[in-house]
């Protein structure tokens, strides 16, 4: 499995293809615009100027775009991944999709002779850069210990969650709890910046008690300075907010919290701001507090 076919060269993937890299596989790379993904190519990534170049004589493809409408198009399109790849091949998508998408392309995979995984990931660009993500795979188990080199070239925390479509069902659940602590670094931040604290020595107090989170170590630091580059976009956050919203209906839950946090962060990319990472729903309280002092 040293051959690898590589497509979604973005913030993530580009860590993705230098850790594999790294361990030794030969990595094949497709991107829709070749101009920013030089980088890699320069320090010895091939490129192929179609997804069906790309995967061919692959024994292994992985995949990580940005839409549901992505993974379809790689996969299903003419000229896609499942018309294109090498028999007994094994897929991967890495994508935060839909479940019900992953389970098609297991099922039809499948009956063409593929091992299909899905495997989103959690970690965000820091996780990826380090090699340390967390893998959350669903598929058939064999395939999932037959692509353990592979992941462990990328990630750390590797965990086989079930039949495909769980390891989608996973990274819903990280991104609703993601929503939920966000939201209350937000709050909190918001709160006493309104009474006046000090905010370096609040976030320093606060951090290593039962109020401190991955979301604070990472996040807070960053709200304080206004920096809101991305390490996770946006757009792709209301995305998986939106698809967990929908796997909730059908099972019949109301997730209030998610809901709300997701129309906060929709008013934020009505006004352009989709581009930006997930701790400028910052913006959304400072608004607030704006409007509260007209």
């Amino acid at each position: 499995m040293r051959k690898v076919g590589f497509i979604g060269v973005g913030i993530m993937g580009k860590s993705m293809v230098r850790n594999l890299m790294k361990a030794g596989f030969e990595l094949h790379i497709y991107a829709r615009n070749r101009a920013k993904v030089e980088d890699v190519i320069g320090e010895g990534a091939l490129f192929h100027d179609s997804i069906a170049a790309c995967v061919k004589g692959c024994e292994t493809v992985i995949t990580i775009v940005g839409f549901p409408q992505d993974v379809e198009e790689v996969y299903f399109d003419e000229g896609g991944i499942l018309e294109s790849a090498d028999a007994g091949a094994y897929l991967i998508d890495m994508t935060t999709t839909s479940p019900q998408i992953s389970v098609k392309i297991s099922k039809e995979g499948e009956e063409k002779g593929f091992h299909v995984l899905d495997a989103p990931v959690t970690g965000g660009d820091t996780g990826a850069k380090a090699g340390t993500l967390s893998i959350l795979v669903g598929g058939k188990e064999e395939d999932f210990e037959a692509c353990m080199p592979l992941f462990e070239a990328m990630g750390t925390n590797i965990n086989y969650q079930g039949e495909a479509g769980c390891g989608q069902h996973a990274k819903l659940a990280n991104q609703i709890m993601i929503a939920g602590t966000l939201t209350g670094v937000c709050e909190a931040l918001s709160y006493a910046k309104a009474k006046g604290l000090d905010m370096p020595t609040l976030l320093k107090s606060v951090s290593a008690g039962a109020a401190g989170s991955k979301q604070l170590d990472t996040f807070g630091p960053k709200i304080l300075e206004e920096d809101y580059a991305p390490g996770f976009f946006m757009k792709h956050f209301i995305k998986d907010m939106k698809l967990a919203l929908v796997e909730a209906n059908i099972s019949g839950l109301s997730l209030e919290m998610l809901s709300l946090v997701l129309a906060n962060y929709e008013e934020l990319e009505a006004e352009g701001l989709g581009d930006l990472g997930t701790q400028a729903l910052m913006k959304y309280y400072e608004v607030q507090v704006v409007s509260s002092n007209l």
